[in-house]
């Protein structure tokens, strides 16, 4: 599984604007060949920073979404941040959830 991460921050006064164009891309990329999931957050730490996160199943449907339609609608989202946007590709060998918090918390024997 591949994880990518685009942080963008809004120019003043154009935090909705951003927030309803991005979310308008979640549909459209949720439903891509080898898309595991897509969300739109806004981050705390950076007030009015805006966070998509998309995973996908391979790089081969990773890379068909880079060549999209839909990701140059991103590439142009990313243009208007007031900031250098930043993007992080994860590749994930392993995912984990509560099994390791319980194996993790278990009573040594």
């Amino acid at each position: 599984m591949i994880i990518e991460l685009v942080r963008i921050s809004p120019p003043i006064g154009k935090k909705e604007e951003m927030l309803k164009g991005l979310a308008s891309l979640v549909g459209p990329i949720q439903v891509e060949r080898g898309c595991l999931g897509c969300r739109l957050l806004q981050t705390v730490r950076e007030g009015d920073g805006l966070l998509m996160e998309s995973r996908w199943d391979s790089e081969e449907n990773l890379i068909r979404h880079l060549q999209s339609g839909t990701y140059k609608k991103m590439l142009l989202m990313m243009e208007l941040s007031a900031v250098p946007p930043d993007l992080e590709f994860f590749t994930v060998l392993e995912l984990r959830g509560l099994d390791l918090v319980e194996t993790a918390r278990a009573p040594s024997n």
